[in-house]
């Protein structure tokens, strides 16, 4: 802010009768309204069109005050020439307000020499146009900076105000509305607001940035030139000195927040009045020049004297616009097309800017201006509704920028998708060219979606849409036959360098809410009836194939990972594994495939899903697993004392009490560290062989022979099927080679028959619980079922039907019929044939 070197100034002038305003105090009172004008040439503009004056301007002037004003209100139009040359008693004008002869104004033409313009609005009392105007030449450069300075500090707080304003309209609930609108308005007004605000509740948000904390002034070179119009040389070094001092420092002028601004009085040396000079900041709305002062008008000693600043008399600062992103391209049909423009807050904030117009750069057909006038509030310029103001009289353009009455934004079929258009207007008098611009004349096409295009229901997605022309989409939506339309939020595509392409959109697609299933994106364009669609799949989410551990060589693998019941193979080096039948679960599948397979560790497996995809992850690979081949095995039953033999039906058959041996091969040489795994093959029951515990023996380097006593392995409950691997010394364990199956036989220890007639015979012993039916014959036709936990010593059995064997079904397996050879054969009886069989009374039959 600029007032801190007013009040170093005028207290480096050391005047006497220094008095101060109220600490916080605000610039809120209104003060009187000043209606001006200036024309230059033929032509008139508003005071707040103006931003410079020029010699020879003609200043029309006439103060607005109300008929029942009571107090005489003198006008002084006062011109400078710089800070050590005083300038000649003819360039003041007093204007007498109350006199009838001003109600028409007055009109005061700019010398030819003059550098600053000053209004003064006083009192009427003795001496006064006289004290004032030799207060003014005695010390010039107090009043140059304060016209520079006031001049500034209006143009800040025009920003500050449009800020507020706007922000007040933006809905109190809409917390991304809020952010986009503060975030344009900041851009185009060169302000930063309060980030703190943003994190505030939603209803608050507004009102912290409005009233709790207005945003912050950044630096604005060309509000700053337009104000200070002080040449350099000896004066300048004079005002830079005083706006140093520390007093300057410690009254920084703040508007916004409340901070106080002190023109300090001043005391005439000629004796006839005493004048305090208070600031009067200027809201320019047409013609009228609306003051808000900081301290109320006095009409005793010292009399209040109002200091308004006029525009600079220099040449025009022209508005340095640019694109706020050089490679954002705007849609012509749209019609609310905003250019976002920053660089020059005064265009935005004031009128100084006017008579915009888009020109067309067109190679064919007729030329278009479209007019266009600021908006802070979009954060640029927009299409003006209005019919295009027609060029200044006086106003040369640099090319031709006649408006044409009737904007026509309509192309011919078959037209470039793009086309230039340049800023043209007018800054006060001056026409002024500002940026050329890539527009969008005709709709987009060739829509894809590029990169990672799956959509995964019940999540929020992320998408890149490409399509030839992007400024013209109005709005998404993700249709389908079934689900409700779902509003896809669209947003330039950042670039590696952070700017927006022109090809590419972002789309952000929430999918909490739909199912899996096809759906299509609906790409509404400006000024299309019709939608392009771009077809996507919305696929089962939570799938999340991790890894996959394979040893080198197996055909089997595990996969590892989340939701992976949709798995239907994974293809791993030139093998395509499919999940197995058992022992899978949503984080966990066991793999297997015709043939082995020894991919490279770290490297990458194909999975695919039943919903079509495929996605990747990664081989942990392992070293091969032992491996044996079973050459042999021999099972011979334990001989029990007193016991009949009981012959098992199948080779693989192995008796529980017996001892089991068999001979092993490996490729490689037989590792002493390596043991072998049985087990039956529910898991039930398990052992190790090892050579330390002498169950192994080597032939030679790569057999050995294994020696297994199941019972005492195993147990008396042990049974079913029996299997062997190999073990590493790590505990990787190899594949299960079958050897048979674990049976557990009765002992019989004696057979009783009467004759061969006998229907029955009687058997001594125990265990008979585990045969689960006898027979006479082999076919089984006629059986005898042992009752489920039969534990009697003694059964009835059919009597054989050679007089020598006996067959039984053992329980452990069934299907496999084993034999008791009778020790003495049966002899028959002449009179048997005519004896009824006896029923078997030795226990009661129950079902099996």
């Amino acid at each position: 802010m600029k007032f801190t070197k007013v009040l170093a100034c005028l207290l480096a002038a050391s005047i006497p009768a220094a008095l101060h305003a109220d600490d916080g105090a605000r610039f809120d009172l209104v003060g009187p309204k000043i209606q001006v004008r200036i024309t230059r040439g033929s032509t008139t503009l508003p005071i707040a069109q103006v931003p410079n004056l020029q010699p020879g301007d003609k200043i029309w002037v006439k103060a607005d005050l109300p008929s029942t004003q009571s107090n005489h209100l003198l006008l002084i139009v006062a011109f400078l020439r710089g800070t050590t040359n005083e300038p000649p008693d003819n360039w003041f004008t007093e204007i007498d307000t109350w006199d009838k002869k001003t109600t028409e104004g007055t009109t005061i033409t700019v010398p030819k020499d003059a550098e600053q313009a000053l209004l003064f609005v006083a009192p009427e009392t003795g001496g006064d146009f006289k004290t004032l105007r030799s207060a003014v030449k005695g010390k010039p450069g107090l009043f140059i900076r304060a016209d520079a300075d006031l001049n500034e500090a209006s143009f800040e707080q025009q920003r500050i105000e449009r800020y507020l304003a706007a922000m007040k309209t933006v809905p109190q609930d809409d917390p991304k509305a809020i952010q986009d609108h503060s975030a344009k308005l900041a851009a185009t007004l060169a302000l930063k607001p309060n980030a703190a605000c943003f994190k505030q509740p939603v209803a608050q948000q507004v009102t912290c940035l409005t009233q709790s904390s207005a945003p912050v002034l950044l630096a604005d070179g060309h509000g700053q030139s337009i104000a200070d119009a002080l040449s350099s040389g000896a004066s300048s070094d004079f005002i830079t000195a005083a706006s140093t001092t520390p007093v300057a420092i410690a009254s920084v002028y703040s508007a916004y927040v409340g901070a106080v601004v002190d023109l300090v009085h001043l005391a005439s040396l000629l004796g006839t009045a005493q004048y305090q000079y208070i600031p009067g900041l200027s809201f320019p709305q047409d013609a009228t020049l609306n003051l808000k002062l900081n301290a109320p008008p006095s009409f005793h000693n010292p009399k209040s004297v109002i200091v308004i600043g006029l525009p600079a008399i220099q040449k025009a600062k022209l508005p340095p616009l640019h694109p706020h992103d050089p490679k954002q391209v705007a849609c012509l049909l749209q019609p609310k097309m905003a250019l976002q423009l920053e660089g020059a807050p005064l265009v935005f904030s004031t009128d100084f800017a006017h008579n915009i117009v888009l020109h067309l750069n067109r190679t064919s057909g007729a030329p278009a201006d479209l007019p266009l006038k600021p908006d802070a509030y979009e954060g640029g310029l927009i299409l003006a509704k209005e019919e295009a103001h027609k060029p200044l009289p006086e106003g040369k353009p640099q090319e031709d920028s006649t408006p044409s009455a009737k904007p026509d934004t309509k192309t011919a079929a078959g037209a470039d998708l793009t086309v230039t258009g340049t800023i043209r207007g007018y800054w006060g008098f001056d026409t002024f060219e500002g940026p050329t611009l890539t527009l969008q004349q005709v709709d987009g096409k060739d829509w894809k979606i590029v990169g990672d295009s799956q959509l995964l229901a019940g999540k929020d997605n992320h998408l890149t849409l490409q399509g030839d022309g992007t400024a013209c989409v109005q709005h998404i939506a993700l249709t389908s036959d079934k689900e409700k339309p779902v509003d896809v939020t669209v947003k330039p595509d950042a670039g590696k360098d952070g700017k927006a392409s022109k090809n590419t959109l972002a789309l952000d697609v929430s999918l909490k809410t739909v199912q899996p299933g096809g759906y299509a994106l609906a790409i509404q364009q400006y000024g299309e009836a019709n939608q392009d669609k771009v077809p996507l799949t919305a696929y089962t989410s939570d799938i999340h194939p991790t890894d996959i551990k394979i040893h080198a060589g197996d055909n089997t693998a595990t996969l590892t990972g989340q939701g992976l019941k949709d798995i239907v193979s994974v293809q791993i080096a030139d093998q395509t594994f499919t999940p197995t039948d058992s022992g899978n679960d949503d984080k966990t599948i066991h793999l297997q495939a015709k043939s082995g397979v020894s991919p490279t560790d770290g490297s990458s497996a194909t999975v695919k899903l039943k919903d079509g995809r495929t996605m990747n992850a990664k081989v942990s690979t392992e070293a091969a697993r032992p491996s044996l081949k079973l050459l042999s095995f021999k099972a011979t039953p334990a001989q029990r004392e007193g016991a009949i033999p009981v012959t098992l039906g199948a080779k693989d058959d192995i008796p529980l009490e017996g001892k089991l041996t068999f001979v092993v091969q490996t490729k490689e040489v037989f590792p002493h560290t390596q043991t072998i795994e049985v087990a039956t093959a529910n898991g039930s029951v398990h052992t190790s062989l090892s050579f330390t515990a002498n169950d192994l023996v080597l032939q030679d380097e790569h057999t050995a022979i294994a020696t297994l006593d199941p019972m005492k392995a195993f147990g008396q409950s042990a049974f079913g099927k029996l299997q062997m691997r190999p073990v590493a010394k790590d505990g990787t364990p190899g594949d299960w080679t079958p050897l048979g199956t674990l049976v557990r036989t009765p002992e019989i220890t004696a057979i009783q028959c009467t004759t061969a007639d006998a229907p029955t015979c009687a058997a001594n012993g125990k265990n008979f619980f585990l045969v689960q039916s006898f027979s006479a014959a082999k076919d089984f036709s006629k059986p005898t079922d042992v009752p489920t936990g039969f534990a009697e010593n003694t059964f009835a059995i059919p009597t054989p039907a050679d007089g020598t064997t006996l067959y039984l079904k053992l329980r452990d397996n069934s299907a496999a019929i084993a034999t008791v050879k009778l020790p003495t054969p049966i002899q028959k009886s002449p009179s048997a044939a005519a004896t009824p069989p006896a029923p078997n009374t030795s226990s009661p039959q129950g079902p099996h």
